[in-house]
């Protein structure tokens, strides 16, 4: 375990005047408290507090963050109080602490509905004090380091949430090198044969090549000072995710990628710097739309660099980057920056950018806009983790937006009102479709017209949650009382089905117990299939939904071919009625899966035939208690849905639940989960449906799900 000494030291390295006695206090504090615990490797807890600490240390921190990362776990996992800590070390840090504490309750892999509250809080307790994030990446990025220790299935829960939550977080906040590492050791447990195999091509490309990048060094070395330009060069490969990654977005093998090895030039001022991409330019040919000027068009982070790919040394290509001092200094510790001292005091960067700007843009709005949970952390995602570009207005304002973005995202991303009459879009003045994707440097003029409302169609188009969110908003405003009227419809059906009445003092109910305004509201989420029948019945009636599902599930259809201590479990993957040729498959205990002899999911199975059994369903059996799903495309007229349930009732079919699969202006795709008697039921509520003038299609959905315990 490293001693007190040892971080200190590390600190007074970049901070002379730090407060040495707060850091030893914090120390014997924190290792007092985790005294009696240990970590899943057999070592003492209190590594891992301190090893966040250095890794913090490491961006320079203030004396404050780093109490705080000594100190992250003790309010969760020992008997410590936030009286105590703020006595102690001062409510500042207490208060830190609490923050860290709360990220680490907010289970960011859970349910998505769940997940977008957490997300909310997430924001909002990071733009109270950015170094909560900060520690909790520290934090992170030590148990990444130290994750073969988990269960497997904890391995890959923590690697998928560090994916896709912690190393994008990371980037956006500018703290690169942390993303690149975060995104490395995740790799390494989700997909260890992608990463070794780039391993292994990387130590056969140096054994063909010998190492390359001494001797391109050397050459840019050579090129600077014939010209007269001070400078360090530095090299290295690139991550095996960052490759891998490439290749999959651009479809290549590994030997045609081009930016395998990464250049970086540091000049001691910005004219050095173009002076060098000059020089650069004249010596080796630039590829053709890989050219990033970061320093004229900064990234919103504070992000300052160009970029470029040349081809060098034997044909081969290489990405460089040139950048100042200062520069440099930003894009290596991004936010951090903001907490790191220099000699005893903060360090002052003229390239720093506060992303608390950026925070609390997202804070105000959560306070101020009613999105739904999934429409904000759409937003929130797509802000954080996507690549960017930088397009302009007629009148030259720069717009920032992911990479991939449209003119109708450029649009709403001006304003909600000049999204939502969008009509058209120029390019660099051509007029192009507003599917368009955008690229960098583009000035683009939106064209709009009074009385024209968002399109349906544009979900499809747009990829900034901002857009996707006003859009839907606009289509809910739309459609309301469309929504209201259908909802009431599948309120009406859903209750039916355990023998209740959809009033307006029962969904009232449902309302307060769902968490809705008024019996309005839930309406409208049934109509918008945002809210589900089965859920409905759930708020209301949770024991009797309970016994409708054991009706259903536990089929009376007997068959032939078990054995005496056997038993049928359903298989939801096929949905097999009587009067369909069927097989089981043997899992775990006496039981036995029921498949359609034409289920997909049986091809799994072909090398394993010792746990085939023939089956044959009985003869005679009528009970209506076999649930199947069929999927109806509608015409989105008034009364269709309601002619569909007549239909299916005027054939001596329940209807259990529905929900919409698909939604277009001119067409519905619905999933209606129904009870038949056998085959011959089904088909014939599938030709009285199918008959309706006003519906395309009628399919049994065969759901390929895997539901054997193998």
């Amino acid at each position: 375990m490293i001693d007190i000494q040892t971080l200190v030291d590390h600190v007074l390295t970049y901070n002379p005047k730090c407060n040495e006695d707060l850091i030893r206090r914090a120390y014997e504090y924190g290792k007092v408290k985790h005294a009696q615990q240990r970590r899943q490797s057999g070592e003492l807890y209190f590594t891992h507090p301190i090893e966040v600490a250095i890794i913090l240390a490491g961006q320079k921190l203030d004396d404050d963050t780093i109490v705080t990362a000594l100190l992250h776990d003790t309010l969760e996992d020992t008997d410590a109080s936030f009286k105590e800590l703020s006595e102690l070390f001062g409510v500042e840090i207490a208060q830190l602490i609490d923050g860290v504490t709360k990220l680490t309750n907010l289970e960011l892999s859970s349910v998505q509905a769940k997940q977008a509250e957490n997300f909310r809080k997430l924001l909002l307790a990071m733009s109270q004090d950015l170094r909560v994030l900060l520690v909790k990446l520290g934090d992170r990025l030590h148990n990444m380091r130290t994750i073969k220790h988990m269960r497997p299935e904890k391995q890959i829960s923590k690697a998928r949430e560090t994916m896709d939550i912690f190393a994008p977080l990371a980037g956006r906040m500018g703290m690169q090198w942390m993303r690149e590492e975060l995104e490395d050791l995740a790799f390494r447990v989700l997909n260890p044969e992608a990463r070794n195999s780039i391993i292994r091509r990387f130590i056969n490309l140096r054994d063909q090549s010998e190492d390359l990048i001494p001797s391109i060094i050397k050459d840019v070395r050579t090129l600077l000072s014939s010209n007269n330009i001070e400078a360090s060069i530095t090299g290295r490969e690139k991550k095996p995710y960052s490759i891998w990654r490439k290749m999959e977005e651009k479809q290549q093998s590994f030997s045609r990628l081009s930016d395998i090895y990464g250049f970086r030039i540091i000049t001691e001022n910005e004219d050095n710097a173009y002076r060098a991409l000059g020089a650069v330019h004249q010596r080796w040919t630039g590829v053709p739309g890989r050219f990033k000027d970061y320093i004229s068009a900064p990234k919103s982070n504070g992000y300052r660099s160009i970029h470029t790919t040349v081809s060098g040394r034997d044909g081969k290509l290489v990405e460089i980057q040139i950048r100042t001092r200062e520069m440099n200094e930003v894009a290596e510790v991004g936010v951090a920056a903001h907490w790191s001292y220099r000699d005893g005091r903060r360090a002052k960067n003229q390239f720093t950018v506060d992303p608390l700007s950026w925070l609390s843009s997202l804070a105000v709005r959560i306070e101020n806009e009613e999105d739904d949970h999934e429409d904000f952390l759409e937003h929130v995602k797509l802000e954080m983790f996507s690549d960017q570009v930088f397009c302009f207005t007629p009148k030259g304002d720069v717009i920032q937006l992911p990479r991939g973005a449209t003119p109708i995202d450029f649009a709403f991303a001006i304003h909600t009102r000049i999204g939502s009459t969008c009509v058209g879009s120029k390019v660099d003045g051509r007029r192009v479709p507003l599917w368009t994707r955008l690229r960098n440097g583009q000035s683009v003029e939106i064209q709009t017209a009074t009385g024209q409302r968002p399109q349906a169609t544009w979900i499809d188009i747009v990829i900034t949650g901002r857009a996707k969110s006003a859009i839907r908003r606009a289509l809910r405003e739309d459609h309301q009382a469309g929504y209201i009227k259908l909802g009431r419809e599948l309120a009406r059906v859903a209750l039916e089905h355990v023998g209740k009445k959809a009033t307006d003092k029962a969904l009232m109910t449902a309302a307060k117990k769902l968490g809705l305004k008024d019996y309005k509201q839930v309406l409208l989420k049934l109509g918008s299939a945002e809210l589900m029948g089965v859920e409905l019945v759930e708020a209301l009636y949770p024991s009797l939904l309970q016994k409708s599902e054991t009706n259903i599930n536990n089929s009376a259809a007997k068959v032939i071919g078990l054995e005496a201590d056997q038993y049928i479990e359903g298989a939801s993957c096929c949905q097999p009625l009587p009067g369909e040729r069927i097989v089981g498959i043997a899992t775990r205990g006496k039981g036995v899966s029921v498949h359609s002899i034409h289920c997909d999911t049986l091809i799994e199975y072909e090398d394993q035939t010792d746990r085939w059994i023939d089956l044959t369903w009985t003869k005679g059996h009528s009970e209506t208690v076999n649930k199947v799903t069929i999927e109806v495309t509608m015409a989105n007229f008034s009364g269709v849905l309601g002619r569909i349930c007549i239909l299916i009732s005027e054939q001596d079919s329940n209807i259990v639940d529905m929900h919409f699969s698909d939604r277009k202006q001119d067409f519905y795709r619905i999933a209606i989960d129904i009870q038949v008697r056998d085959v011959e039921h089904l088909e014939n509520i599938i030709t009285a449906v199918e008959a309706d003038s006003d519906v395309a299609q009628v399919l049994q959905s065969r759901r390929h799900q895997v539901t054997l315990k193998k």
